[in-house]
């Protein structure tokens, strides 16, 4: 063995970030993804501009978040995310993970993709790491403008809890993007889910429509009583328990049982999806 070829033995591999990249650099450089961005950013600008405008003490008709949002700016935040969860959030995630796999195989690309070679199984976990990094980035744009939004037009200061209990405004912030990261693991999960549909097709409209209607028959079933044996092990169920971090004490079980609930969903449908995928003629 040659000196070069010793070195070469004893350096490390460098971590496959290349292929990582590209694959954001295509989710987030693509103009409808952007314009998705912008719309989920425009919710808290409506919402903290309409409550600034409105007569008080209207409030109480909506969620709890949204009769505080006077009170303190950070509420803006939460009350976008509790509005966008019923359908701009999923929509937005499903479209990345309906395009996921099925967007390649409707252009061409998949088959040259797994000719480099790519590792069907290493394929899957970078096109699924990109689905929770576009989770993560869009409840943050959420958060993050309802927090500027809410901040300029409300102030902050003090916060005081669902519970009555006041916190400064440092915990206060650091509770919002908790429940920012809650809500993206939740979406996460819900990413798995469009994974796995895309490697069932070619079409990533209709896989994005599958996942979506997916999402909204959970919210759905969450509301019939006479299944309320079921609405435990629903996706969406324990979406909305991010509401009890602004609670004192926080209350904890919901959004554990809301961690257990997308883990699971991750585990199951990421393992069918790699179980299909793995066996899977592609042909283009």
């Amino acid at each position: 063995m040659s000196a070069a070829e010793a070195v070469a033995v004893r350096r490390p591999r460098r971590l496959p970030t290349r292929f990582l990249r590209s694959e954001l650099a295509l989710i987030f450089g693509r103009r409808r993804n952007q314009a998705g961005l912008l719309v989920l950013a425009a919710v808290p600008v409506l919402i903290s501009i309409a409550v600034k405008v409105s007569s008080p003490g209207r409030g109480g008709d909506g969620p709890d978040f949204f009769g505080s949002i006077t009170e303190n700016g950070l509420f803006v935040a939460l009350a976008s995310l509790t509005l966008e969860l019923g359908l701009f959030l999923p929509l937005a995630v499903a479209a990345i993970a309906g395009d996921s796999v099925a967007g390649e195989a409707n252009l061409g690309t998949l088959r040259y993709l797994l000719t480099v070679p790519v590792p069907r199984a290493r394929l899957l976990a970078v096109k699924y790491l990109a689905i929770v990094i576009f989770s993560v980035v869009a409840t943050l744009t959420v958060t993050v403008t309802g927090i500027v939004m809410g901040l300029a037009l409300f102030g902050g200061g003090d916060m005081t809890l669902l519970s009555g209990t006041q916190i400064g405004f440092g915990q206060a912030l650091l509770r919002v993007l908790g429940a920012t990261l809650y809500l993206s693991a939740c979406l996460a999960s819900l990413g798995a889910v469009g994974l796995f549909v895309s490697t069932l097709t070619e079409q990533p409209i209709g896989a994005m429509i599958a996942v979506v209607i997916f999402s909204t028959a959970s919210f759905i079933a969450d509301t019939i009583p006479q299944i309320s044996w079921l609405h435990p092990f629903l996706i969406t169920h324990h979406w909305l328990a991010f509401g009890d971090l602004f609670r004192d004490p926080v209350a904890w079980n919901g959004v554990q049982q809301g961690i257990y609930v997308a883990a699971a969903y991750v585990l199951v449908f990421g393992l069918a999806g790699w179980a299909r995928f793995a066996g899977k003629d592609v042909t283009s």
